[in-house]
């Protein structure tokens, strides 16, 4: 009971830090659909994209979630460090729950915050020509859900041996971009060079995208099922990480 309550708590602690800052509302929602909408229109007139009711900016549109997911759920791992430094993370460490259930708890949060940015990009989905049923709805977000833990889980295996914002932050710059474009969010995965085709398939990110993009618009260039279970592999395999290291780190620490 004890450690519900403290995965609760620390979840709890995230979803207030999130609504408090409200203008990371607002980008999370602006910036996907400047996306869409520049980059979609941009590229989109430039090559021919059928197929697709929508064209481009429809082929596209799961794969600017997937983006909206990895960005957020990722470098949110950064309020381990700020909890660091401020000494709030020591006071959560001698709290009677163990020591994977804090990064449970966070990770929970930071995933719950990228799904409700998802959750606001599916409403948006008639800017860009997509039909969204109740049915696609809740799948998409069951979807969601595994994606962003896992990334979440990133983000926290990397903070959890970062003692600095800056050192973060230039990880990050090393990680998250190559995840999003070579994850197939801009551009079909089939038809590569063989040697791209091989980082594509190792980058976790391709089969959430392609579950996603199969859910919405009927589409995909993976099995729906192995799709799902990479994401659910990922996301359980990430979170044990993270909490082995962070554990290990912490240890060291204190």
């Amino acid at each position: 009971m004890a450690e519900i309550e403290g995965i609760y708590i620390i979840w709890l602690r995230e979803m207030k830090r999130f609504v408090r800052y409200r203008s990371r509302i607002l980008t999370s929602v602006v910036t996907p659909l400047l996306w869409l909408l520049i980059f979609g229109t941009g590229l989109g007139s430039a090559i021919r994209f059928g197929g697709i009711p929508g064209g481009y900016q429809a082929f596209i549109y799961p794969g600017i979630i997937g983006q909206t997911i990895l960005f957020t759920s990722i470098f949110s791992g950064v309020s381990v460090i700020i909890d660091r430094q401020y000494g709030f993370l020591k006071e959560i460490l001698v709290a009677p729950i163990a020591r994977p259930s804090i990064v449970f708890g966070k990770a929970i949060g930071i995933s719950t915050t990228a799904v409700i940015q998802g959750i606001i990009l599916l409403l948006l989905s008639f800017v860009v020509g997509v039909q969204m049923t109740p049915l696609i709805f809740i799948a998409s977000i069951l979807l969601m859900i595994p994606i962003s833990v896992g990334l979440a889980g990133v983000g926290l295996l990397i903070a959890s041996f970062t003692d600095s914002m800056e050192g973060f932050n230039l990880i990050m710059s090393f990680v998250v971009l190559p995840i999003f474009l070579l994850s197939g969010a801009l551009f079909p995965v089939t038809g590569l060079p063989n040697f791209l085709q091989v980082t594509v398939y190792l980058d976790p990110l391709t089969y959430g995208v392609d579950a996603l993009r199969h859910i919405i618009l009927g589409q995909g260039a993976i099995p729906l099922h192995i799709s799902v279970i990479v994401i659910l592999v990922f996301a359980v395999v990430m979170v044990f990480l993270s909490a082995l290291m962070f554990s290990k780190k912490e240890q060291e620490l204190m």
